[in-house]
């Protein structure tokens, strides 16, 4: 049988975990507002047609931050269209995801359910259709304690206090030709530097996201980037990265590695942001925004469109996700922690229904998919410092990604508790044993051990009728002696492995 080995030492520290790594999105795209955040007349909805079942399980999840409103959404927005009376607001055509667009939900009611769901709102403006003045007055708006007309305005409607949106996305994914407002490299970066500068002078405190690439398979991928940073640095704060990974193809053994890419994407962006840095001899580095990404059924998105005309909020990229695919996000979660030094927000796109881990039906019930279980978990336990790993362990070959480790891994510390956690991934198709050496942690036990397996029924999914046939396990608590333990990871797993200061 195959081993691994893995050495944990709290000197080898990486960078403490952001809060904003367990970050969401709620987009104008199918149920994710509407029958999903939104449902005025549903039997837990409150007063403002918020449903709180969930809201329950939104802050089951872990969420810290939200972006708002998009996504392809706000390349046509109109902030002005969601705030005031109800029925006083506009219907419009969605462009994006070819949909009415009812403006019921708007920016109000989103502020209103951030501070029900406890996160803290991240919004985009509109870079697409719109451009330096509409921004500056959107976040007037929100962030203006008053003695405007923006600021009055948004009293008028019944916030007195400033929403305090601290972190604002420059557009989104405009160098996609699918984008309305599609633009160059040299144009976005043009137009994102003047809105930042005009952005902070009303209000300095606010972190700003340029737009990278819309994923690192674009032709035009770190030539985008370059570009755009060489307007924007000294402006921004972050550099956006977006990615999903299609289980399509049905190449199991790829789609378990997607992690290899992601982290590849991730050592890239940097590179690039980092070469700006230097050639414009700017001290300061730029982190990274991962505000897209998951697991995600691509090639049914367009059949989906093509198939009908326009109408309210239809259902668009409902995928209901297996086993498997819960492990693939449990591994995209390690990778985002192993970069903690430089990702410092990051989205799992969306929240509800659009490839989300909550699921709801219109008027009746919501559940967890089996991506809610890896997400929800790891928000739990990952607080502390990230401490680096260096497995050793057998390797296996990929159609998509080459030779690939089948463990994938990354510790947090928590100094303020000594407890520490493991998080491992097993990619491969049978059990593997995992030697851990702890000598640098001598007081640490073993506590816990739970694992979410996808080795004996790869295909098994969370349904309304079946909820809870995806969960986690607990298995017997990791145990040695000498600053050793050893743990099997069961076949196709994600672990985590919980250690606590001994009594």
């Amino acid at each position: 049988m195959q081993t691994a080995q893995l050495t944990i030492d709290p000197a080898f520290r990486v960078a403490p975990v952001d809060r904003r790594l367990f970050g969401s999105f709620v987009e104008h795209m199918g149920r994710c507002v509407y029958g999903g955040v939104f449902e005025p007349g549903h039997p837990t909805a409150d007063a403002r047609g918020l449903r709180t079942d969930v809201l329950d399980l939104t802050r089951e999840l872990g969420v810290s931050v939200v972006r708002y409103p998009g996504g392809n959404f706000v390349s046509g927005y109109r902030w002005e269209d969601g705030i005031g009376p109800a029925g006083d607001r506009p219907r419009r055509l969605d462009l994006a995801w070819k949909s009415i667009e009812t403006n019921a939900f708007g920016l109000d009611e989103f502020m209103t359910w951030a501070r029900q769901a406890g996160v803290e709102p991240m919004m985009a403006v509109n870079l697409g259709t719109r451009g330096v003045q509409e921004a500056c007055d959107l976040l007037e708006y929100s962030n203006h304690p008053g003695g405007t007309q923006l600021s009055d305005l948004r009293r008028r409607h019944g916030a007195e206090q400033p929403y305090g949106v601290r972190l604002w996305c420059l557009g989104n994914e405009l160098d996609g030709p699918w984008q309305v407002g599609h633009k160059t490299a040299a144009e976005y970066g043009r137009l994102a530097a003047e809105t930042a500068r005009a952005m902070k002078m009303i209000d300095p405190s606010i972190s700003l996201v340029a737009c990278g690439s819309s994923n690192r398979g674009m032709p035009t991928f770190a030539a985008w980037e370059a570009t755009v940073l060489e307007h924007t640095y000294e402006h921004v704060d972050y550099i956006s990265a977006h990615t999903y990974y299609d289980p399509s193809d049905g190449d199991r053994a790829s789609l378990l590695a997607s992690a290899v890419d992601m982290d590849a994407f991730i050592n890239d962006v940097v590179a690039t942001a980092d070469h700006v840095a230097a050639k414009q001899r700017h001290r300061r580095r730029l982190k990274i925004s991962f505000d897209e990404w998951n697991v995600w059924y691509q090639a049914r998105l367009q059949a989906d469109l093509d198939r009908r005309g326009w109408v309210e909020a239809p259902a668009l990229i409902e995928d209901t996700f297996t086993a498997v695919d819960a492990v693939v996000v449990g591994d995209l979660l390690v990778t985002l922690l192993r970069h903690a030094d430089r990702v410092g927000v990051a989205c799992q796109a969306q929240l509800a229904n659009v490839i989300g881990p909550i699921r709801t039906r219109t008027g009746g019930p919501a559940w967890r998919q089996s991506i809610f279980h890896p997400f929800a978990l790891t928000a739990r336990y990952a607080r502390g410092t990230v401490l680096r790993t260096e497995p050793v362990c057998p390797r296996y070959e990929t159609a998509k990604y080459g030779d690939v480790p089948v463990l994938d891994t990354v510790a947090v510390h928590d100094e303020s508790t000594d407890e520490l956690t493991v998080f491992a991934v097993n990619r491969g198709p049978g059990d593997l044993p995992l030697d851990i050496d702890l000598r640098g942690l001598p007081t640490l036990d073993g506590v816990a051990h739970l694992t979410l397996a996808a080795g004996d029924d790869p295909a098994a999914a969370n349904t309304e009728a079946e909820p809870d046939r995806v969960t986690p396990r607990t298995l017997p608590t990791p145990t040695g002696d000498n600053g050793h333990c050893t743990v099997r990871l069961p076949a196709v797993s994600w672990n985590v492995l919980r250690f606590a200061p001994r009594r």
